[in-house]
């Protein structure tokens, strides 16, 4: 229908009556950030005490830790490593620990420092973590015990709760402590 009127909508986005050809018509100007690949780098299962942990009646200590890494691979291309490790132990001993490097190869083109900071530390670990937990989950039930669900994580609030710790540290005068990677970034 618009051959008919003579209004080809395809050349029409180049012709003076639209003003011309655009500007980066066509170019890969536009921000883009996702997740390439995700992947277990490392996992670590100890059962130290079985069988006789099976027997243990106190309620167990949980101590969850968690961290998140990057690595840049090139200038499009970034690793974020969450590492997750869960040890349970009661006064018989340690029960169980499960040590999880969960990784994901981030891509981002055309972005900011600060949109691919907060995307790395941020957005990244949030589409990531549920699969680490699934993972953790169903290491710490293959191990004999109940599976261990973690609890959500807002990955957003802490990213800001930790730039603003940064910041008021350095209004404070003194050097920012060390957060994350060593390069400064949250954890």
């Amino acid at each position: 229908m618009a051959d008919e009127q003579g209004n080809d909508v395809l050349t029409d986005l180049d012709s003076p009556a639209s003003g011309g050809p655009l500007p980066g018509n066509g170019a890969d100007t536009q921000p883009v950030a996702g997740i390439i690949s995700q992947y277990v780098k490392d996992l670590s299962v100890e059962n130290p005490r079985a069988p006789d942990s099976f027997q243990w009646r106190d309620k167990p200590e949980m101590d969850v830790q968690f961290n998140i890494g990057a690595i840049k691979i090139n200038d499009e291309l970034t690793e974020i490593e969450l590492k997750v490790v869960a040890t349970s132990k009661t006064a018989q001993g340690t029960a169980y620990i499960v040590d999880l490097s969960y990784c994901g190869l981030v891509g981002m083109r055309n972005m900011g420092e600060d949109q691919m900071h907060m995307f790395l530390y941020a957005e990244a670990p949030r589409i990531l973590f549920p699969f680490a937990r699934r993972i953790v989950a169903d290491a710490v039930r293959d191990a004999g015990f109940a599976p261990l669900m973690l609890d959500p994580i807002d990955f957003n609030g802490l990213y800001v709760q930790q730039l603003a710790n940064r910041r008021a540290q350095e209004q404070a005068g003194g050097a920012p402590a060390q957060t994350g990677d060593d390069t400064g970034t949250p954890n």
